[in-house]
């Protein structure tokens, strides 16, 4: 019986073979914005009653995500693409036909719970064109990314009926990166770019005459024609529409290059910024932190996107490479949009900054994304006679 206990494996012998093959440099800028994210919501949330302690909750509920999809091989991901997008969708149509209305938006539905299926597509988008092209894999053509952009095109145009411009926005970046990385021509990438620049240049140049009272702009909801009138003009409405965004670059601005001092902020702490929990967090850090400390979470951010297409460079399989590529575009879109909103050179779309914002759902898919990111990180890692790492350039 002694030696029988002598044999057994200690619990860190059990423990470590989980951890084998993670990727730590990921982990490290993972919590270098954790740790921002801990410093600014204390300081913004800490009379928000339990914000603070339930922004590490959350934290700590996407660390056990992340943990658990790393242990899920990408091949096995593969298998639940198609049921996640489709339940996905039929959530979403849902939600279209009886629906839960708050604040002027359908966006949740009661299944037992009440959930917003949008969230799940920030994920089951990417994976099911992922699932997509690996079966399509050597045998490419025009048509296979026709059906890639109507499989993207379904749950954007339901999410944005809700309406909802920010997760559906999100989801279209995922999306269409995975559809990029795929290999789409260029000639088929350059004509919308260019008409999107073309039609920018047009709404600015014609604001005047576009955001005059009465017109309306036939594509978006009034709401989202005022967004973007008041990203143009914000004195238009200075005491309602647009006091998001001119309190947000009087935040950043006061903060100048060192900022004020860790909870020494006014405006944010005499309430001038609206939702500095949330949406707005970025004014109340950068009014604290000034340059110095927004350059920290900017390139924080930048290794975080460079890590992931350097695993998504040396992925093993096509399905792997196109996971760990959108998984780093989505949280190159969620801080570019994030922060360009609260600079005033985005409109508002209620986009939260990963890390930094308050917000249990929005955790929750950052904890998945990124256990997808490190499921790839592990299968490439640990393949037989591999050198087990991924170059860092």
């Amino acid at each position: 019986m002694s030696a029988i206990e002598f044999d057994k494996p200690s619990l860190l012998q059990r423990i470590v073979p989980l951890f084998r093959g993670f990727d730590f440099l990921l982990l490290l800028f993972i919590a270098m914005l954790a740790g921002a994210g801990l410093l600014a919501m204390y300081s913004a949330g800490f009379d928000h009653g339990t914000r603070f302690v339930d922004h590490g909750r959350n934290m700590l509920i996407a660390a056990g995500l992340l943990f658990l999809l790393a242990q899920i091989p990408p091949q096995q991901l593969m298998k639940v693409a198609v049921p996640l997008y489709a339940v996905g969708v039929a959530l979403l149509v849902a939600v279209v036909l009886f629906g839960i209305t708050k604040k002027g938006a359908t966006r949740w539905v009661n299944v037992g719970v009440v959930i917003q299926p949008s969230e799940i597509l920030k994920i089951a988008t990417p994976l099911m064109l992922a699932w997509w092209f690996q079966r399509r894999e050597g045998n490419l053509r025009a048509s296979d990314f026709a059906i890639a952009f109507v499989l993207l095109m379904v749950p954007v145009g339901l999410i944005m009926k809700q309406p909802d411009l920010g997760t559906s926005l999100l989801v279209m970046a995922a999306g269409l990166s995975v559809i990029f990385f795929a290999g789409l021509p260029w000639k088929l990438i350059v004509p919308p770019v260019v008409l999107a620049v073309v039609g920018i240049f047009l709404i600015v140049w014609f604001e005047p005459q576009l955001c005059a009272d009465g017109v309306s702009w036939y594509l978006l909801h009034d709401y989202q024609r005022t967004r973007v009138c008041t990203l143009l003009d914000p004195t238009r409405d200075p005491l309602g529409k647009g006091f998001h965004i001119i309190q947000g670059m009087i935040a950043i601005g006061s903060g100048g290059i060192w900022g004020k001092g860790f909870m020494a902020g006014t405006q944010t702490h005499l309430e001038f910024i609206p939702e500095r929990t949330t949406d707005f967090i970025f004014a109340a850090y950068s009014e604290e932190f000034g340059l110095v400390g927004n350059l920290f979470i900017i390139v924080g951010f930048l290794l975080l996107v460079w890590r992931g297409l350097a695993i998504a460079m040396h992925a093993n399989s096509l399905f792997g490479r196109l996971m760990a590529a959108a998984v780093a575009m989505i949280f190159f879109t969620y801080a570019f949009v994030n922060m360009g909103m609260v600079s005033g050179i985005l409109p508002v779309v209620g986009v939260p900054l990963p890390f930094i914002s308050y917000g249990g759902t929005a955790m929750v898919t950052l904890g998945l994304a990124l256990g997808v990111l490190m499921s790839v990180s592990r299968a490439q890692r640990q393949l037989p006679g591999g050198d087990g790492h991924i170059p860092h350039g």
